[in-house]
């Protein structure tokens, strides 16, 4: 089982910044690929970005240009900076691992349990 524990959530103004963090310790293998989600009240969970331990990256549209993913491979670790933030970017976003095929599509074995993110 691996944990997954995510940090950084808080309010913010519009056109502020937040930066996330997810930690994953000791567990490489299942890490290899490592992705945001997010979800709002009463719609789906959407995909945010994903980046692999070789550094090849993927984006929600909604976020190209505006967030950037990064991914610690000897920390074990997943950041999201988050800039030009907008209202429509509130939700709760979820850390999540464990899958072969890199993209926001695919299925993740691992979930953390959620950071808040409001913007105002």
């Amino acid at each position: 089982q691996v944990q997954l524990v995510e940090s950084g959530g808080g309010s913010v103004q519009a056109g502020g910044s937040l930066r996330l963090s997810c930690a994953a310790p000791g567990h490489t293998h299942s890490t290899y690929c490592m992705a945001w989600f997010r979800q709002a009240p009463g719609k789906e969970r959407e995909g945010v970005a994903a980046k692999d331990s070789a550094g090849s990256a993927n984006y929600a549209d909604s976020v190209k240009g505006r967030f950037a993913i990064s991914k610690d491979n000897d920390r074990n670790t997943l950041a999201l900076q988050m800039d030009s933030l907008e209202p429509e970017d509130s939700a709760m976003y979820f850390c999540a691992a464990g899958t072969v095929n890199c993209w926001m599509g695919a299925n993740f074995a691992y979930w953390g349990q959620g950071t808040q993110v409001t913007v105002s």
